[in-house]
């Protein structure tokens, strides 16, 4: 399997950070002015299969060892025929606050489209990536410098962004698991900002009890890293992290 380096969580000054985020240190615009509401959905019925995506949005406080540390939020969107998710973050550090933003379009099906991201910090960086069918391509901009082009190529199973400080993209993931299959489930998964493809595994573990109600928890692995998501069905309330001691908890 290889290493989605993405999942990497550093505590440098007590932030969730990537090495490759550290070294970039910056952060993009924030997400534009807010999308419209989504028409509302038509009745479900016992032929209509119930869909994976509907509009939602959220906050999220960022704690690492119990200090908060940062906040996020995120929105998503019916548009087009697709879906259109964007969040934004901004972490506070002994080097100063970073913001990271990132809009990522999906099928449907939750096939991935389209992913941009940016930083913004003491230096500038941003990104556009293109799916095409089980490939993508990543075009890379630091600051000044002559774009960076590269391909990337997943086997066949489904794909998931998972881009550092976007938290809010595990709750898409916990759309795209089987909920009626459960068991456990592989994803192929790109970090575009580590500029790294890889696997995890998620697997449901059944009602829990967190914070005086009952959750739905999803463990998801990769070869060095293991977070717990709790769900209030379909929206995802915790985001736990225990080997950094950081969790993200939705206001």
């Amino acid at each position: 399997m290889k290493r989605a380096r993405g999942f990497e969580l550093l505590q440098a000054g007590g932030v969730l950070l990537s090495a490759a985020a550290l070294a970039l240190a910056s952060s993009g615009p924030s997400p534009g002015a807010a999308l419209a509401r989504a028409p509302l959905a038509p009745p479900r019925t016992a032929a209509t299969p119930s869909p994976l995506f509907e509009p939602d949005k959220g906050r999220f406080r960022i704690l690492v060892n119990g200090q908060q540390v940062g906040r996020e939020q995120y929105e998503m969107v019916a548009q087009n025929g697709d879906w259109i998710v964007r969040g934004s973050s901004d972490i506070e550090s002994a080097q100063g606050t970073t913001h990271v933003a990132g809009t990522l379009e999906i099928r449907p099906d939750g096939t991935p489209v389209r992913y941009e991201w940016s930083t913004e910090g003491s230096k500038k960086a941003s990104a556009v990536v293109t799916f095409n069918n089980m490939a993508a391509v990543i075009e890379l901009r630091l600051g000044n410098a002559r774009p960076y082009t590269q391909q990337f190529s997943f086997p066949p199973s489904r794909i998931a962004v998972l881009d550092n400080n976007m938290n809010y993209q595990y709750a898409v993931l916990a759309r795209l698991y089987d909920w009626d299959k459960k068991g456990v489930q592989t994803f192929s998964v790109l970090v575009p900002q580590e500029l790294t493809p890889g696997t995890a595994t998620v697997e449901s573990l059944g009602k829990q009890e967190s914070s005086g109600r009952k959750l739905d928890e999803l463990r998801v692995k990769t070869e060095d890293n293991e977070i717990d998501l709790f769900l209030d069905g379909p929206r995802l309330v915790r985001l736990s992290v225990p080997s950094a001691n950081a969790e993200i908890i939705r206001e």
